[in-house]
């Protein structure tokens, strides 16, 4: 069974959500099936990949879903009502939706300039308030378009659009629970249990930290000279404050504390630490260790990530010094985890060399124990043994199929989607930046149902990977949690039935002490209600 490895250090929600109205359903198990090995280590459909044993809900569910096969409004109705597990990749500022940054660029009065860049005010020649967008439609789309992929020219490069938005906007962004309060908002009414976001904590104390101190090739004299005189816990004492006035500002913008809150406050959200891989070498294991120290000391925060472009020309000439950088900080830093932008390039982007070490690096030197997007895998050194690897590992692969083609141009058989599923690697399907992205979750379900044939269990499957590879604390729902090997769950857990008796009190006990299995727990009653009204019931 996966499970968190802190077992006994427990994050509350941002919003506690209990279990209670859970009692009404009880979990649906499945029967693991075998699964042939494959030989042939090229991309095929997954129609070609033996599935596990499906149960008559399942099927009947499975044959409702091909009837709508043409009916573009009812597929699309069918995959926002399905229970989609988590979203585990998912920048805050890039998630929020471009007319919410519009909205909140009025609010605070700043301006837009001959660059289409949010500034603050006053307002001088070449500039015009933020607000006229309001009135202003051209204006408004103008902006829309400025910050997010929408119209983008289907036969350019969206690499440099893409990553402009977030300058473009960034001023907008001030307001992280305003943000998050959008965000959860819509995770919810995507049908998603579960979030975690990625911010960056404390981002101008660790910069003027890593500048104060300056940086030492000896990592371990380095971070000692960081954790000196408490200097790096003032930074992360600095960065609870700030999660502290996100959450009362998360609470006050959703309605949390009134009789009608928003949907968002139900959602259990987690934090994860940026470090932005293009900085300084001093700046970025500053923000590593601000990180991984913040993971410890505060629940809310599980993780650390690296964002920027990964083709950059200081993220591709320090990418190996960094991975040592984290290697080193987790021997400090072992119950912060650790999931990392790897393998977002493609041929041509960089170097042939620079294809071939990215994943393998982040997996064997920094430990990591999940991948965004991984999209170079068949570029790397041995990619096979590599999968191998990572499959051995419980290593799981982040998938947001529409920055990936956006970026990247990757999509269709030229994504390693394929392949992974093939070895047995993990998958979990994200959004990434779904406000720049113009997206939503469901329409990555969708897309995986359309280019790679997917059965309904197999989305299900999916959406139960996104929990069970969550950095959530406790043990899991499941005691197998594979697509392979099928989803039977702790022993504590067996044997409930779906919507005619609560859970046992031993299963009961296991859901209250585990919010993994709590979660997991919240969708499996989900997809039951969602069988009934798709499948029936004969």
């Amino acid at each position: 069974m996966i499970s968190s490895i802190r077992t006994a250090h427990r994050p509350k929600s941002l919003v506690p959500a209990g279990i209670g109205a859970l009692a009404l359903l009880t979990l649906l198990p499945t029967v693991p099936a075998a699964a042939a090995p494959a030989q042939d280590p090229s991309a095929r459909t997954s129609a070609q990949v033996r599935p596990r044993a499906t149960t008559p809900a399942e099927r009947r569910t499975e044959a409702r879903l091909d009837a709508l096969r043409g009916d573009p409004a009812r597929l699309k109705a069918f995959f926002a009502a399905l229970p989609k597990g988590g979203d585990l990749h998912n920048h805050l500022s890039g998630a929020v939706t471009t007319e919410y940054l519009i909205r909140l660029a009025g609010e605070n009065g700043l301006c837009i300039d001959a660059t289409t860049t949010a500034v603050r005010p006053p307002c001088g020649p070449g500039t015009r308030p933020a607000a006229d967008a309001r009135t202003d439609a051209e204006f408004r789309q103008r902006i829309v378009r400025a910050w997010s992929m929408q119209d983008f020219p289907a036969d350019q490069s969206g690499h440099d659009h893409f990553f402009d938005t977030f300058g473009k906007f960034g001023e907008a962004t001030r307001d992280r629970g305003k943000l998050l309060a959008n965000v959860a908002n819509t995770v919810v009414e995507q049908n998603q249990f579960y979030l975690e976001t990625l911010v960056t904590p404390a981002s101008d104390s660790a910069r003027k930290l890593a500048e104060s101190v300056g940086y030492d090739a000896d990592l371990a004299a380095f971070h000692r000279k960081l954790v000196a005189g408490g200097k790096l816990d003032k930074v992360v004492t600095e960065a609870v404050q700030e999660a502290d006035t996100a959450d009362a500002q998360f609470r006050e913008a959703a309605h949390c504390d009134t009789r009608r809150p928003d949907p968002g406050c139900r959602l259990p959200v987690r934090w994860i630490s940026q470090v932005s891989r293009g900085s300084s070498n001093e700046r970025v294991f500053t923000q590593m260790a601000v990180g991984m120290r913040l993971a410890e000391r505060d629940p809310r925060f599980v993780a650390v990530n690296l964002v920027q472009p990964e083709d950059g020309e200081s993220a591709l000439r320090n990418y190996s010094l960094q991975m040592r950088m984290l290697q080193y900080l987790r021997t400090q830093y072992p119950d912060a985890r650790l999931t990392l932008h790897a393998g977002e390039l493609t041929p041509g982007l960089v170097k042939p060399e620079d294809l071939t070490f990215h994943i393998r690096e982040a997996v064997l030197v920094a430990g990591a124990e999940r991948i965004g997007h991984g999209v170079d895998l068949v570029h790397e050194d041995d990619w096979r043994q590599l999968a191998r690897t990572m499959a051995r590992r419980d290593v799981a692969v982040e998938v947001p199929f529409s920055s990936n083609k956006q970026i990247l141009g990757v999509a269709g058989d030229d994504h390693p989607f394929n392949a992974y599923r093939r070895y047995g690697v993990p998958v979990v399907l994200a959004t990434d930046d779904p406000g720049v992205s113009r997206i939503d979750i469901s329409h990555e379900y969708q897309y995986a149902r359309e280019t790679y044939g997917l059965s309904y269990t197999e989305l299900k499957d999916l959406a139960r990977a996104s929990l069970e590879y969550a950095f959530l604390d406790g043990d899991g729902l499941w005691a197998t949690a594979t697509a392979r090997a099928g989803y039977r769950p702790v022993r504590a857990c067996a044997g409930a039935r779906p919507g005619i008796a609560p859970p046992a009190p031993a299963c009961a006990r296991h859901l209250e002490g585990n919010p993994k299995a709590a979660a997991e727990w919240r969708q499996e009653a989900a997809f039951a209600g969602f069988e009934r009204r798709y499948g029936g019931s004969r």
